[in-house]
């Protein structure tokens, strides 16, 4: 069974940081593509970053060049470091990881991203 676990998140000011974990287990399927989405009130999901088991990182536009999303194979985890945080960035911030060929994909709960000052 693939169980994501996120952590981080939280309070943030406008042009501060925030960074989020996610960590993957239960299964080699781990492996697969990891990445953020985030869904803010009354808006759609939207991709915030992906990076595969070894690939380049991809960002949405609104974070491209603000945040870094790296990966660590061993523990199959990632992690999503943004900076020069924008109040637009408030939202519920979810992991997943995803196999394209067999369309499958795990969720993680989620965890809350507030920017305010």
């Amino acid at each position: 069974q693939v169980q994501l676990v996120e952590s981080g998140g939280g309070l943030g000011q406008p042009g501060g940081s925030v960074r989020l974990f996610c960590a993957c287990s239960g299964s080699t399927f781990c492996m697969k593509p990891m990445g953020w989405y985030r869904q803010a009130p009354g808006k759609q999901r939207e991709l915030v970053a992906s990076l595969g088991f070894l690939s380049s990182a991809r960002y949405a536009d609104f974070v491209r060049g603000r945040s870094t999303l790296s990966r660590d194979n061993i523990q199959n985890a990632i992690d999503l470091q943004m900076n020069n945080l924008e109040r637009e960035g408030t939202a519920v911030y979810y992991c997943y990881v995803r196999d394209l060929h067999s369309n499958t994909e795990y969720w993680g709960k989620g965890t809350q991203v507030i920017v305010a000052s």
